[in-house]
């Protein structure tokens, strides 16, 4: 999976651009009697994907073991989710951004007695939805936007006053192509 999926004509871009900066994030499916999805969204200040909606996640460093672990000591570090409420459950496929990043998403199950505190220099607010709704095929959307010049295509899933769109739409369609089949 990757942003080039929709944009065919800018997979040449790859050859040029630099190699994409391993990262991994987590996909929290919290297991309450509707099985929800709990998101965040990224500050106004941060120097990419600022004000987007995103799933708690960053860049593999050096003392990560993997991406589970990257995945999970981000999650505590972003949004204070101990890893004591988390089974990880397995990976989609990895990702792919226009931005350079090569994205490893871990499904997890959290049980819903946890505690966040959200880093307000990374996270402006975290919020849930329910895994019936981004599964639902019918409110998956395909829009597009200029960017860097060129019309990009990509997957988005508004939920309310909420648009989610880029990687982490891509991602979640990802996992309904896991469940559901193509």
């Amino acid at each position: 999976m990757s942003d080039f999926d929709l944009n065919p004509e800018l997979v040449a871009d790859l050859a040029v651009m630099e190699p994409p900066r391993p990262a991994a994030v987590l996909v929290p499916v919290i297991a309450r009697a509707e099985l929800t999805v709990l998101l965040t969204v990224r500050t106004d200040q941060l120097p990419t994907h600022a004000g987007q909606i995103a799933f708690p996640g960053g860049k593999v460093e050096k003392v990560d073991a993997g991406p589970v672990a990257t995945a999970l000591r981000e999650a505590q570090e972003e949004i204070g989710l101990d890893a004591g409420h988390i089974e990880p459950l397995g990976f989609l496929d990895s990702y792919r951004s226009g931005t350079g990043f090569h994205i490893m998403p871990l499904v997890a199950l959290v049980e819903p007695r946890f505690s966040l505190a959200p880093d307000p220099s990374e996270v402006a607010d975290t919020f849930e939805v329910p895994l019936s709704f981004l599964m639902d095929a019918a409110n998956h959307q395909q829009h597009a936007r200029e960017w860097r010049g060129r019309l990009r295509h990509f997957y988005a899933i508004p939920f309310g006053e909420r648009y989610i769109w880029g990687a982490t739409a891509g991602m979640i369609r990802n996992l309904h192509e896991r469940l559901f089949g193509g």
